[in-house]
């Protein structure tokens, strides 16, 4: 069920009028076992990596969750906590044959910093345009153009002030830096992209990404329409 104090639809508005967004911002959730899923949701029919759920969810509309059997990429079953880190991943193997590091031990040293949740303790993850989620979202992903970004960036610091700190190592983009990392942190994470992001789910070469705390939405929202119209805004109307 979501928030009944939620109006989605609305939010959902605010965020793609002010920030011209191209499709939906994208509400995550992680269900723990079946009975979390909302009735009628359907699993989506064909096996798909993380970042590609998110694009059908942004572009087409679409509101499926995903067991570990329809996850395609092993990195990002594992930084969603639905089966345990690969041997080749672990030790460094896969990104080095893949000439991201010079040696194993930089992939390591990567590897082991990775956000990720505990191992087998999600069952499904879901996905859904946020202005039609069927369940209440954990996290919502924007995934659009720099200046879009710098706004929400603005509009994260719009009440309390201070710097933004944006964590990211550009693998593993949009499964551990914008989802799985801001899951366990509570905060607002931006992220480049990675390879696997942009080659397998369509995020175009101007674009980028973001994740923040479903809780933080109401309050993201009026500030974005804050700093978008304030004057001196290069995206002011």
């Amino acid at each position: 069920m979501t928030d009944a104090a939620c109006d989605y639809v609305a939010l959902s508005s605010i965020l793609k009028t002010y920030l011209g967004l191209e499709g939906s911002p994208v509400a995550f959730g992680f269900a723990h076992t079946r009975e979390e899923i909302p009735a009628g949701m359907e699993e989506v029919s064909e096996s798909f990596r993380h970042c590609k759920m998110v694009s059908i969810a942004r572009h087409e509309g679409k509101a499926f969750y995903a067991t570990v059997g329809k996850h395609l990429c092993n990195g990002g079953a594992w930084a969603l906590g639905l089966k345990p880190l690969t041997e080749s991943l672990r030790t460094g193997d896969f990104y080095y044959r893949l000439g991201k590091f010079s040696s194993r031990a930089a992939c390591r040293r990567t590897i082991d910093r990775i956000p990720h949740l505990v191992e087998n303790e999600t069952y499904a993850t879901m996905y859904a345009p946020l202005e039609a989620a069927p369940f209440e979202p954990e996290i919502v992903l924007i995934v659009t153009k720099p200046i879009a970004m710098l706004k929400l960036a603005q509009a994260s610091l719009h009440h309390l002030g201070g710097r933004i700190e944006a964590n990211f190592a550009g693998i593993q983009s949009i499964c551990a830096d914008s989802t799985a990392q801001t899951f366990l942190t509570g905060r607002p994470n931006f992220s480049l992209g990675c390879d696997g992001s942009r080659k397998f789910s369509g995020i175009q070469e101007h674009e980028m990404v973001m994740g923040f705390p479903a809780e933080l939405l109401p309050e993201l929202a009026d500030a974005v329409a804050c700093v978008t119209e304030a004057p001196g805004s290069v995206t002011k109307h």
